[in-house]
């Protein structure tokens, strides 16, 4: 059906003065669609929010691995007017192929995305991570921790796992529980502290730290790893927490849980920070500005002299 309908759409390529692709027209090795859209003349814009030249290959994604092709993004760079990607590692390692890169970071809907008013119980504080369970590995990373942390205040925290329903860890009692899209919003709001844990890696440095935005998109207090964009993004203290070793996280962690004043700061301090850099509100102009500016100069190009 995917290859069906590409071919129907290239049909009408030259309907479009500007074709935007975000990572891949398909998921397989080939270049085809967009070496196509290249030589019909029509600009494109290609957008991309992780390392994806990096092999990090799941463990379920290990049977459909013969069709990745880490050096295809080294193939479509070159064919593109314009270059759009969400940090500057990636800005970078695009700029090795084509001059025209602008980084526009990702981006939250924080009209959707926003602190709910609800009663939560003070007396038990849930740490929450949201992933799938091709990323859970990245929650166990600091498994340690989360014993350490369990043994301290026992009964007067819970962690909270999302995205992975099959997930189960009897030691730190936690059952994962079923990501559903309607519910999400309320399933963030539901943490009093969020994490993201990543291992220091270059898929790592890729990411654009999406899930520690949309924790601070709804108020809720944040500690990331210390890696990439992460840096870019948390003020250490001020409007989040930056973890960089086991007692780190431990630390913060642990000033978080005895301290629900510093909660309300950090949470609203992270919720204004993606208000102000990280909404879609405020990078959509950059969006349109951009493409307009690639959009006339096609038109003129195109217009006979």
């Amino acid at each position: 059906n995917s290859y069906k309908r590409r071919w129907i759409h290239t049909g009408k390529i030259q309907n479009f003065d500007l074709i935007v692709i975000y990572r891949e027209v398909l998921p397989t090795k080939s270049i085809f669609f967009e070496n196509y859209i290249y030589k019909k003349k029509v600009p494109i814009v290609y957008d991309f929010d992780d390392a994806i030249w990096v092999k990090d290959v799941s463990d379920a994604n290990k049977k459909i691995s013969f069709l990745k092709d880490e050096k295809k993004i080294e193939k479509i760079l070159p064919l593109c007017k314009h270059v759009t990607c969400g940090n500057e590692y990636l800005a970078n390692f695009a700029k090795k192929f084509n001059a025209n890169v602008t980084i526009i970071p990702s981006t939250v809907d924080t009209d959707k995305y926003r602190p709910l008013k609800f009663a939560k119980n003070s007396k038990l504080i849930k740490i929450g991570w949201v992933g799938s369970h091709t990323t859970v590995k990245h929650f166990e990373m600091l498994k340690d921790v989360y014993i350490k942390l369990k043994k301290k205040y026992k009964n007067q925290i819970e962690f909270r796992l999302i995205g992975d329903e099959n997930y189960q860890n009897k030691e730190l009692e936690i059952r994962g529980i079923k990501w559903e899209n309607e519910k999400e919003v309320e399933l963030f709001n539901s943490f009093d502290i969020g994490i993201m844990p990543i291992p220091d890696n270059e898929w790592s440095k890729g990411k654009c730290g999406m899930k520690g935005l949309l924790y601070m998109s709804v108020g809720v207090p944040t500690v990331m790893s210390g890696i990439g964009m992460n840096k870019k993004i948390i003020q250490n203290g001020k409007n989040g927490f930056l973890a960089n070793s086991p007692s780190e996280w431990v630390d913060l962690l642990s000033k978080l849980i005895e301290n629900q004043d510093l909660r309300d700061k950090i949470g609203q301090a992270g919720r204004e920070t993606v208000l102000k850099n990280y909404s879609k509100n405020v990078v959509k102009e950059t969006y349109f500005n951009l493409y307009s500016s690639l959009i006339n100069k096609h038109e003129k190009n195109s217009t006979p002299q």
